[in-house]
């Protein structure tokens, strides 16, 4: 029976290459012009793909169940699906940046004895360093041919941190039972492009806010109701215990962090050397640490601006992939609304200064929804807005932020809002998932 097993899996994977090899096929102009390529634009993209998927999965779910038959018969009749051949719990992350939410799960996991598999779209994944004994860790190529695979996935229940299922490239497989998301960032849920999460069956929060707003988002668009669950913020509670470990600082001078997002709304696009002119003359320590995408979407700014003050002692730029260190060591944030606000703030329990919030919701979530975003109503009770008009008082806005006592009292609201049961998100994640694995076999088992 092993046979079949080892030769369904070969079948799947060259049918995932022949898909890709398909994809990845110029579309040629007509007049014998074969060196030019029609443009295809990323909606009609995923809807060719989509029909390549669909196809190729009905041959594959054929074949299953032609080889299925034939186990039966050479069985005599007493065939029975082994487990090896659906995976119980798959983890999936699109980018290596998410480590951080799912290795508290893994660990979990691990301490439990309880298998898993982990997917990975990077190469160069944390996860495929580490030695685990019951977590089985897998690059599974990037872009499509990770979809492509996950499209044709047997599991009973699938965890990711990617929205999107069943509306673009990544669908729902009917060999998969149960669909988890798991947030990334502790804010609200609707600042998911259009529709990021309608298709899961669950979604793990962390307050019950984000409840309320996926709710209202149902009855509009007349979705059945998800299993909504408020297990924490994984990520979070890890950081909190390196927090917990680390020694009193050392360094007296102020030390300010800007953590700017890249795009023509970012920080640095925004006010360029203006506002690194007026922090550094505070005369506090400027810690300046650009976007990723910033070094290739916006290089050429940014290498002007490392060159203009390159020989400046009192500003730092900082490329660490981990941002645990840099966020320790600084007093004050200064950012967008990026979810590295909270991060901050409600971690290390120190004061941020915001950018203006003019905000086009019209391509997410909260555009269906007249309710103020939770991360708007909360930015203003924890800290201060910067303006153009009083980027000259950046020292003020500064002073005020690290010894205005109601900024203490709006995280502490901040944090039971968007951070309940701190600590436990992993212990509660992998609780959930167990749980539900249980229900879903016995509602399978036949009766009596």
């Amino acid at each position: 029976m092993l046979l079949f097993h080892i030769a369904n899996e070969c079948i799947i994977e060259w049918l995932v290459d022949l898909l890709l090899i398909i994809g990845s096929i110029p579309v040629l102009m007509e007049g014998g012009k074969s060196n030019m390529r029609l443009y295809i634009d990323p909606g009609t993209g995923s809807m060719l793909f989509t029909i390549l998927i669909g196809v190729l999965s009905a041959g594959i779910y054929a074949l299953r169940n032609s080889m299925i038959r034939l186990r039966f018969f050479f069985s005599g009749g007493r065939h029975q699906k082994k487990q090896e051949e659906t995976d119980s719990f798959i983890i999936f992350s699109d980018n290596k940046r998410y480590w951080n939410v799912f290795e508290p799960i893994c660990e979990e996991f691990e301490r439990r004895g309880v298998d898993l598999v982990y997917m990975t779209a990077s190469p160069d994944d944390p996860v495929l360093q580490k030695e685990y004994e019951h977590v089985k860790c897998e690059f599974i190529g990037e872009g499509n041919k990770a979809f492509a695979k996950l499209n044709l996935l047997s599991a009973d229940i699938l965890l990711s941190t990617t929205p999107g299922l069943d509306v673009y490239q990544w669908k729902r497989s009917r060999d998969v039972k149960w669909y988890v998301h798991i947030p990334h960032a502790s804010s609200d849920l609707t600042l998911y492009r259009m529709f990021g999460l309608d298709y899961y069956d669950a979604v793990l929060c962390s307050g019950k806010y984000q409840i309320e707003q996926i709710r209202k988002l149902e009855a509009l668009r007349q979705l059945p109701p998800k299993e909504l669950i408020i297990t924490g913020v994984t990520y979070m509670d890890a950081m909190q215990l390196r927090r917990c470990s680390l020694p009193e600082k050392s360094a007296p001078a102020t030390t300010v962090l800007l953590a700017p997002s890249w795009g023509a709304s970012g920080i640095l696009s925004k006010y360029g050397n203006r506002i690194l002119d007026a922090l550094l003359a505070t005369g506090y320590h400027i810690i300046v640490r650009p976007h990723p995408q910033s070094y290739i979407s916006e290089k050429t700014m940014i290498d002007t601006l490392m060159q203009h003050y390159a020989d400046d002692p009192q500003l730092e730029w900082n490329r660490d992939i981990d941002n645990f260190e840099v966020l320790s060591r600084s007093d004050l944030i200064i950012s967008d609304f990026s979810g590295v606000i909270f991060d901050f703030s409600l971690v290390f329990d120190k004061p941020v200064i915001y950018t203006d919030t003019s905000f086009d919701d019209s391509p997410y979530d909260a555009c269906w929804l007249e309710d103020p975003l939770w991360t708007f109503q909360t930015l203003p009770r924890i800290g201060q807005q910067l303006t153009e008009e009083n980027m000259p008082r950046i020292k003020e806005l500064i002073d005020s932020c690290l010894q205005e006592p109601k900024y203490q009292e709006g995280r502490d609201r901040a944090r039971r809002e968007t951070w309940e049961n701190p600590g436990c998100a992993a212990s509660l994640t992998v609780d959930y998932l167990l749980k539900k694995y249980d229900q879903l076999h016995n509602e399978q088992a036949p009766n009596g």
